[in-house]
């Protein structure tokens, strides 16, 4: 198989377990000599390809605490390489996509060791994103701060109600969003950046959609039915082949214009060695549906 066939291929990295077993947290006991009640931190659904995942603790706008990162990558990584799944979308419950990270656990009662934990989870989480097989949706439905917007910025795609709304306001608090930057950066422009981030002022949906944060801003009562209509526009497609354009476009991202063509050229050519390349062209020759196979492996004889 060439090399740009395997460019999606995840690599192997340090795994996080949800320190609560499929994404809870202790609650409060119900009395004494109780057990400990366990609440949802996330929740997940999966049908018809589109896996949902729902950022599930509004009582604290969804921080991204360091449980909540490690959840929500083990919700992200489940059963990842499967062909059943094509689309994954995160959203939030309550007013709040997410409010960045908890602050309490940045504190100075907690050590640097912890610091540093939080900080390299939520990186791992926010690279994996893109490293993925499969396109990633934020459906946002709210106010989205700091590392929750730059949840927002690490998603393939997103699409926002026309009330939400997006800062990173850690300047405010003496704590520079220097990791959202990172991610935000990279979608706005620099100035528009550079300005979220020097004031910790928030921009609405559609200034958001103007500088390229989201791509789409609609009504709050379309948003479910917006979002799901790209999710099965890309449940439409050939697995394999989205999994490799996926790949090759963060690829080339990253390098000079002449190096980009030399590199996409040749995954060109071997994007038409694959099964579903070949089942496009002929479908399109023979003006039919294309059948996908969704397979990896080359067509060519």
């Amino acid at each position: 198989m060439a090399a740009s066939l395997r460019l999606w291929r995840l690599k192997p990295s340090r795994i996080l377990r949800c320190p609560l077993a499929s994404g809870f947290r202790r609650g409060a006991t119900a009395g004494s000599g109780q057990q400990p009640q366990l609440e949802k931190l996330t929740s997940t659904r999966q049908l018809d390809g589109i896996r949902h995942i729902i950022l599930n603790n509004p009582k604290k706008r969804n921080a991204l605490s360091l449980s909540m990162l490690i959840c929500l990558r083990d919700d992200i990584l489940h059963d990842i390489e499967s062909k059943a799944l094509r689309v994954i979308i995160i959203s939030a419950e309550g007013p709040v996509f997410s409010a960045g990270h908890d602050l309490k656990e940045l504190s100075s009662e907690r050590d640097t060791k912890h610091h540093i934990e939080v900080f390299e989870t939520c990186a791992e989480v926010m690279t994996l994103l893109q490293k993925l097989p499969v396109p990633v949706i934020a459906k946002v439905n709210g106010l989205a701060t700091a590392a929750g917007c730059q949840l927002v910025a690490s998603c393939d795609i997103a699409v926002a109600s026309e009330k939400s709304r997006f800062a990173t306001p850690g300047v405010k608090v003496g704590l520079f969003c220097s990791t959202p930057a990172v991610a935000v950066g990279r979608a706005l422009s620099r100035k528009v950046a550079l300005e979220m981030l020097f004031t910790g002022e928030p921009i609405s949906a559609h200034d958001a959609l103007l500088h390229g944060l989201i791509s789409r801003v609609v009504p709050e009562d379309k948003l479910e039915e917006e979002t799901m209509k790209i999710a099965r526009k890309i449940c439409e497609t050939s697995w394999s082949v989205v999994a490799l354009g996926k790949a090759t476009f963060y690829k080339q991202m990253a390098l000079d214009l002449d190096a980009a063509y030399r590199m996409t050229s040749q995954v060109m050519v071997d994007n038409l060695t694959l099964k579903d390349g070949q089942e496009g062209i002929e479908a399109f020759i023979q003006k039919r549906k294309p059948t996908w196979s969704h397979s990896v492996n080359t067509a060519c004889k």
